[in-house]
């Protein structure tokens, strides 16, 4: 495993002391149709603003995302997503905070790198033609997630023979790709994509398989699953009855070894976490 993932301006530890709790990503929406919080933070008073609360509530990153990427979904043009993105991430760079892009375009990696993003988060494994060549000489952080198909098809027929393998192997060979190209695997950590083509019990496998995961690859693991449809699966919540239920799919990713969680309730989430580690670690808290 190793010791620490360079994300640009930052470093976060993964071992020892410093290592006690996850990084916490904040997830910021500037889409008019993302599945949770769509349109809500898309004038850039609204989404600083939102910004600035999640790092008061405890995020060590923010995650700013310009294209929805639920089921069904159609990509957004170039032009759009750039216009979207790089006023928000321009204005962001004043905080005390680790800045990622979730973005798959080449294009936009590169804008997002000349602005002083310090991660790249890219929902396509960074397959795309001109994507590990757009951030292989910067120091971001880069995050390798994996998906079967693509958003507008990913959830219509997914299927497995043994999904936690087989999704290790992608990001097994996605990450021999980038190491190839002289990208240091400190920079480096995966995602298992909870709910980008996979069923309610492909993502609760992976959940369980997530010790199994940072084993085999020796990488941090980011889990995001904050308000999806596996969490209302089993609650029978709607989107946004889906806080508790969320929470626990953090705290059950932390437990199985996640190093980052990706979530949109910042505060109660962090509150959670430090309850949790109360418990687990209880001298620190003296």
């Amino acid at each position: 495993m190793t010791k620490k993932l360079q994300c640009g301006h930052f470093s976060f530890a993964l071992e020892g002391a410093e290592a006690a709790y996850p990084v916490v990503m904040g997830i910021l929406n500037i889409t008019p149709d993302s599945f949770s919080d769509g349109g809500r933070y898309q004038g850039l008073e609204f989404a600083l603003t939102h910004a600035e609360t999640m790092i008061k509530d405890g995020a060590t990153m923010i995650d700013i995302g310009g294209e929805s990427t639920r089921p069904g979904s159609p990509s957004v043009p170039l032009d759009e997503e750039l216009r979207r993105v790089m006023p928000t991430l321009y204005a962001l760079r004043t905080l005390d905070v680790a800045l990622s892009v979730d973005t798959c375009k080449p294009e936009v990696m590169r804008e997002a790198l000349i602005a002083g993003a310090d991660m790249i988060n890219d929902i396509n494994g960074f397959r795309a033609p001109g994507a590990i060549d757009a951030v292989q000489d910067s120091d971001c952080g880069l995050c390798v997630m994996h998906m079967q198909a693509t958003p507008d098809t990913m959830q219509q027929a997914p299927r497995y023979d043994d999904v936690v393998g087989e999704v290790i192997a992608f990001l097994r060979e996605r990450v021999d790709a980038m190491t190839a190209a002289g990208i240091e695997r400190e920079r480096i950590c995966v995602d298992p994509g909870f709910g980008f083509g996979k069923t309610v019990e492909h993502n609760y496998a992976l959940l369980r398989g997530l010790p199994r995961l940072r084993e085999e690859l020796g990488l941090p693991v980011l889990a995001g699953m904050s308000r999806k449809s596996m969490i209302g699966a089993v609650t029978g919540r709607p989107v946004e009855q889906r806080v508790a239920g969320s929470i626990g799919a953090a705290l059950a990713a932390v437990a199985h070894g996640a190093r980052i969680v990706r979530v949109h309730d910042v505060a109660e989430t962090v509150d959670a976490l430090k309850v949790w580690h109360a418990a687990m670690h209880p001298l620190s808290v003296l």
